[in-house]
């Protein structure tokens, strides 16, 4: 199964730069999406929202601060400005207009990476007020996209990460079909509960110790499901929780 990867988005009209950064990303952590304007970069955000945004503000279309106004207006992405031009003010009017860090060319590969990181890490807290949440057994890292099950890593594909990061978040609350559905699949998939009720299954046989009868993510029937908040205690009778010798 294929480990779902942040997405950056690349925003750079200097191919030499573009190559450059995937030549210092490593691919199997990340999935890189390039282009050369702003107008793609609009686009692009809207269409794969891309899990960090990074912009050199020098475009042949319309400049840094301008494109990270518009993109604000609707958007909380993290975006690193990449900028040839050592000029601060520059990078200040970014800044202001809401940019989150910046890194100057030639790059640095190991300060790009923990700049990216750092960027990640703030998201991911800012969203959820927890980066790494946990429910009993189950903990999810949501920097590094990673599912952990009494501290083992599972193999989970990225439609099967994305629903159970929305279950874990929104955990101990009840989650309409519709409410899901449009949420992770978006508004085209709002009436697709065959689809749902199959990646629950698959989720189920992942995390439930017996998934013909679940205790973690609860069917509300006809309406939707619920992931009920695990009490250790309770685990630990059910046999859920691996003890230690």
């Amino acid at each position: 199964m294929t480990k779902k990867k942040n997405v950056l988005l690349i925003t750079d009209g200097d191919q030499a730069s573009q190559k450059m950064l995937s030549l210092f990303l490593d691919e199997g952590e990340f999935k890189l999406v390039d282009c050369k304007t702003g107008k793609q970069a609009i686009q692009l955000c809207v269409s794969i929202h891309p899990d960090l945004v990074l912009l050199d503000p020098d475009l042949p279309d319309m400049n840094g601060p301008d494109l990270i106004k518009c993109l604000r207006e609707w958007s909380e992405v993290p975006i690193i400005i990449i900028s040839a031009d050592t000029d601060n003010k520059s990078v200040v009017s970014c800044l202001n207009e809401g940019a989150s860090d910046y890194v100057f060319k030639p790059f640095n590969a190991d300060v790009l990476r923990a700049r990216i990181n750092a960027a990640l890490r703030s998201a991911a807290v800012h969203e959820t007020g927890e980066p790494e949440p946990v429910n009993g057994p189950l903990r999810m890292n949501l920097v590094r996209h990673e599912v952990f099950l009494n501290d083992d890593l599972l193999p989970f594909t990225p439609k099967e990460y994305n629903l159970l990061r929305y279950f874990i978040i929104h955990r101990g609350k009840m989650l309409p079909h519709r409410e899901i559905l449009k949420e992770v699949w978006g508004d085209a998939h709002a009436e697709d509960t065959q689809y749902l009720r199959v990646f629950v299954g698959q989720i189920r046989e992942k995390i439930e110790k017996d998934p013909s009868i679940p205790t973690l993510i609860i069917t509300e029937p006809g309406i939707g499901y619920r992931m009920e908040i695990a009490e250790i205690s309770s685990l630990h009778e059910q046999g859920i929780l691996r003890l230690s010798a």
